[in-house]
């Protein structure tokens, strides 16, 4: 019995790591298969290659360089950033082949409105972005640069200071092209990386999604949906949600509930509470009094889930972020999914009460294309929050 547990596990490990013998290619590395060759070719994309060329990286002459000044005494570091102008969208990379983004590293400025930073990617030659998103959101961070919380997950970390990191990866047939469009009224200064393969891809390989939601007062006893357009085939793979609370008490008494291919009235997944769902338990807390008005909140960081609060502010009286990965139990659908959580909390009586929060959310899922077109992202007054 012993000598058949130590085969599965040595079987386990290999198929996690994402080797294929065909052609000779490891797709995903991993601890277990880093001493495996590979036929993949390895490219970057930053602002001092902006192509991902071979053999072309930091070639941009000092004049040229948006860091000319303090390039042009000894002509290193010449470009290590792009400027985009108040209403600009810029192509930050483009890609004319096959194979998998493997890291996205920038930083958009200490001091800016994340929220109003839109990064864009576009799958084999779309029109329609697969993803859309606040680029603080998407790294899991929604109350901007100056209550930046440090992340430390398997898909996304945050180092001090907006040292924003993903680690998604994301195949491409034909095609990739990533944007970030700067809605402030003053100017961004962008340092980035991506860091990709050129490899072959296999055919049953899913293209990344990410849609951004946000409901500035969430309405009487209605779920806030967290995505409901998503048709196709798939499977899910996470979510981050933010809340600005304006109750005192406790407010995640909400479940989330999952409608797979078709449900309609009752989903197919009904958790039993928001901190459950996002894999935590009994409000983060560190203690409480019976009137539940006084606890401490514990923050923390896991590979697959995390919970933070930031200080409160302006209409709130706590201002939150939560993250949860489905990396070991992705949510499989074959033709729709729709996710909502109940916007809940306890009145003083110890009853369930309907709360009319500030929620925003991330959805994080993998596809076959077409997908659905993403619903208009909010105008810009909704879209900004107190910082």
């Amino acid at each position: 019995m012993k000598r058949l547990t130590v085969v599965f596990i040595s079987l386990t490990l290999f198929v996690v790591s994402g080797c294929s013998h065909e052609n000779n290619t490891v797709l995903i590395p991993g601890m277990n298969s880093l001493f495996l060759m590979s036929d993949a070719k390895t490219r970057s994309i930053s602002p001092e290659n902006l192509t991902g060329e071979k053999g072309q990286g930091g070639r941009i002459s000092p004049e040229q360089g948006n860091a000319k000044r303090a390039a042009q005494k000894h002509g290193w570091k010449t470009n290590p950033y792009v400027f985009i102008a108040p209403g600009e969208e810029k192509v930050l990379a483009e890609i004319n082949d096959s194979g998998i983004i493997n890291h996205i590293w920038m930083t958009p400025g200490r001091d800016g409105n994340d929220r109003l930073r839109i990064i864009r990617i576009y799958w084999d030659g779309e029109t329609e972005p697969s993803v859309e998103v606040p680029v603080g959101d998407f790294f899991c961070n929604a109350w901007g640069s100056k209550n930046q919380t440090d992340i430390i997950s398997l898909p996304v970390c945050v180092n001090p200071l907006n040292g924003f990191n993903c680690f998604w990866q994301m195949p491409f047939r034909k095609q990739c092209k990533i944007t970030m469009a700067n809605l402030t009224d003053s100017r961004m200064t962008l340092y980035y990386q991506v860091d990709y393969t050129l490899t072959e891809v296999p055919k049953n390989s899913a293209y990344f999604h990410a849609q951004f939601h946000r409901v500035k007062k969430v309405q009487f006893k209605k779920e806030y949906i967290i995505v409901d357009n998503i048709q196709g085939r798939g499977h899910y793979v996470g979510t981050f949600l933010s809340r600005g609370t304006r109750s005192d008490r406790w407010w995640g008494e909400g479940e989330v509930q999952i409608f797979i291919d078709g449900d309609t009235d009752y989903p197919t997944i009904n958790g039993t509470g928001e901190e459950d769902y996002f894999l935590g338990s009994y409000a983060y807390k560190k203690y409480r009094d019976a009137s539940w008005k006084n606890f401490e909140y514990v923050n923390h960081n896991t590979p697959y889930s995390g919970f933070y609060n930031v200080e409160h502010k302006g209409p709130f009286v706590g201002r939150f972020g939560q993250y949860r990965w489905h990396i070991y139990d992705p949510i499989r659908f074959k033709s729709d999914l729709k996710i909502q959580i109940q916007c809940l909390g306890w009145d003083d009586k110890g009853n369930y009460l309907p709360l009319e929060d500030d929620v925003s959310s991330v959805a994080f899922w993998y596809q076959t294309e077409p997908h659905q077109k993403f619903p208009k992202l909010p105008s810009v007054e909704v879209l900004e929050v107190e910082y």
